[in-house]
C-alpha cells in the first residue's frame, strides 16, 4: 500500500516505510523530527517543473502529465519505492506542501498505482 502524508504530521506506526519525495528539505524541520527512512530527492519533479507548477491547482492536470513524463525516466527510483513497499507492506510518501491534494507525492502515488495496473 502506498499512502501520502504531509511531513509536518507526526510519524505513526501505520506509516510503514517513510520516504520524503521533495527536492528541497522542508523548512523548520530537523532530520530527527522528520522521522524519515529515506530521502529520494531525485524522484521529485525537476526544479523547472516545480517552479512552473508553484502548487497552482489550475495547473494540476498539466503538472501531473509533465511530471509523469519525467517519472518514466526514473525507473530505478520508482523500483526503490516499490521494493520498499514489498518489504514493508506500507510506504508513505512524504511532502511538505500545504495543499494535500495538489502536490508531487499525490502525483507520484497516482503514477505508481497506474503502472501496476498497466
Amino acid at each position: 500500500m502506498i499512502k501520502v502524508k504531509r511531513i509536518y504530521e507526526p510519524a505513526r506506526e501505520g506509516d510503514g516505510f517513510r520516504i520524503l519525495v521533495d527536492r528541497v528539505w522542508p523548512r523548520g524541520l530537523s532530520k530527527v523530527a522528520a522521522g524519515i527512512d529515506l530521502w529520494l530527492r531525485d524522484v521529485a519533479p525537476s526544479d523547472t517543473l516545480r517552479k512552473w507548477f508553484a502548487h497552482d491547482p489550475q495547473k494540476w492536470t498539466a503538472f501531473k502529465k509533465k511530471y509523469h513524463q519525467e517519472l518514466r525516466h526514473k525507473k530505478d527510483l520508482l523500483r526503490q519505492i516499490l521494493d520498499r513497499e514489498k518489504e514493508n507492506r506500507t510506504v508513505t510518501l512524504l511532502y511538505s506542501a500545504k495543499d494535500d491534494q495538489h502536490n508531487q507525492a499525490v502525483a507520484l502515488m497516482l503514477f505508481l498505482n497506474s503502472t501496476r495496473q498497466a
